[in-house]
C-alpha cells in the first residue's frame, strides 16, 4: 500500500535541515523503489525548504511510520509535525 507522508519543519530550522540534508539524501537512496517520490515543500516567498512530502510503499501505516523514524531528519528532530496517511494512486490513469 502507498502512504503519503507530510512533515513540517520546526520554525527557524533551515540550518539544521541544511546540515542534515546530505545524510538524509544518502539514507533515502537505501529505500530503493519503495520510495516512489519525495521532495521538500517550499516557502512561496523565499523558496526556502520548510517541510517534506513522500510517497512511500509499505505494508502498513505503522511500518511507514517506522521507516521514516530512521530518517536522519527525524533523528535530528527537524520536524514540528508529521502525517502518515494511506493513499490510493489514480493518476496516471489505469486504462
Amino acid at each position: 500500500m502507498l502512504y503519503f507522508i507530510y512533515r513540517v519543519d520546526k520554525p527557524n530550522s533551515a540550518e539544521l535541515r541544511e546540515a542534515t540534508r546530505p545524510a538524509h539524501l544518502e539514507w533515502a537512496k537505501t529505500l530503493g523503489d519503495r520510495l516512489r517520490y519525495a521532495g521538500p515543500t517550499l516557502d512561496e516567498e523565499s523558496g526556502a525548504m520548510i517541510g517534506s512530502v513522500w510517497m512511500l510503499e509499505a505494508e502498513s501505516r505503522d511500518e511507514a511510520a517506522r521507516i521514516t523514524q530512521s530518517d536522519p531528519y527525524e533523528k535530528a528532530a527537524l520536524f514540528e509535525s508529521k502525517t502518515v496517511q494511506a493513499f490510493m494512486q489514480v493518476v496516471p490513469w489505469d486504462e
